[in-house]
C-alpha cells in the first residue's frame, strides 16, 4: 500500500507541477507563450509519461474524481479511497508550493489566478456557474469512460497511458475558457490557496462536479456500455 501511495502523491505532483507550471511559468511568456493550446498537451503528457513511469503500481489514478469513478466501476478498493485522496492532495500542494517558489523568483511578480479554477468572474471567459457544473460534470464523466474504455481487457495492452494522455488534452482543449478546466478535484485545491482572486470560495465546485460526473460516467460504463466485464486500473491491478 505504502508503494501504491508514493506512486499516487509522485503521479499527483507531476500533473500539477507540469500542467499548472506551463499555465504559469510558460503561456503567457513574451512572443513564444504556449497559449491554450501549449497547456492542454501539458497535462496530457504529465499524465501520459506517469501512468508509463508508475501506473503499474498504483494504477495511475492522479485524481480524485478517476479514483471514486474507478471504485465505482468496480476497478478500485472503496478502502483504498481515502488514503488515495490524501496522497493526491499532498502531492498536488507540494508541486502548488514548488512552482510557487520558482515562479516568485521573478521581481515584481504576483501570482495572479495561479492557473486556478473558476467560475463568473474568475471563469477565463465569463462563464456562469451553471455553465462551469455543467461542463466539468460532462467532461469528467467522459473522463472515466474514456479510461474504462481503455483498459478494457478488449483493448490491446500497452496503449492506455496515449488514449488518456489525449483525452485530457482534448478535455483541456474544450474547458480552458470555462473553468480554466478542472476535473481534477486535488489540481484545483492545491493552487486556489495561493492565487490571489478568491478562488478558495468556489472550490466546492470543482469538488461535487468532477466527482459526481465520474460516478455517473463510471455507472455508465459498468452498467450500461460493457456490463459483462471485470476490468483492472490503468496500470493494471497494482502491487
Amino acid at each position: 500500500m505504502t508503494r501504491k501511495l508514493f506512486a499516487e502523491f509522485f503521479g499527483t505532483f507531476w500533473l500539477v507541477f507540469g500542467g499548472c507550471g506551463s499555465a504559469v511559468l510558460a503561456a503567457g511568456f513574451p512572443e513564444l507563450g504556449i497559449g491554450f493550446v501549449g497547456v492542454s498537451m501539458a497535462f496530457g503528457l504529465t499524465v501520459l509519461t506517469m501512468a508509463y513511469a508508475v501506473g503499474g503500481i498504483s494504477g495511475g489514478h492522479f485524481n480524485p474524481a478517476v479514483s471514486l469513478g474507478l471504485a465505482v466501476g468496480g476497478r478500485f478498493s472503496w478502502n483504498e479511497l481515502i488514503p488515495y485522496w490524501a496522497a493526491q492532495v499532498i502531492g498536488a500542494f507540494c508541486a502548488a508550493g514548488t512552482l510557487f517558489v520558482i515562479a516568485s523568483g521573478v521581481a515584481d511578480w504576483t501570482p495572479g489566478a495561479f492557473a486556478s479554477n473558476g467560475y463568473a468572474e474568475l471563469s477565463p471567459g465569463g462563464f456562469s456557474m451553471q455553465s462551469a457544473f455543467l461542463i466539468e460534470l460532462v467532461l469528467t464523466g467522459m473522463f472515466l469512460i474514456i479510461i474504462l474504455g481503455s483498459t478494457s481487457a478488449k483493448v490491446p495492452g500497452g496503449f492506455a497511458p496515449i488514449s488518456i494522455g489525449l483525452a485530457l488534452t482534448l478535455i483541456h482543449l474544450i474547458s480552458i475558457p470555462v473553468t480554466n478546466t478542472s476535473v481534477n478535484p486535488a489540481r484545483s485545491t492545491s493552487v486556489a490557496f495561493y492565487a490571489e482572486t478568491g478562488a478558495v470560495p468556489q472550490l466546492w465546485l470543482f469538488w461535487v462536479a468532477p466527482l459526481l460526473g465520474a460516478a455517473i460516467g463510471a455507472a455508465i460504463w459498468r452498467y450500461v456500455i460493457a456490463p459483462e466485464e471485470s476490468l483492472q486500473g490503468i496500470g493494471g491491478e497494482g502491487e
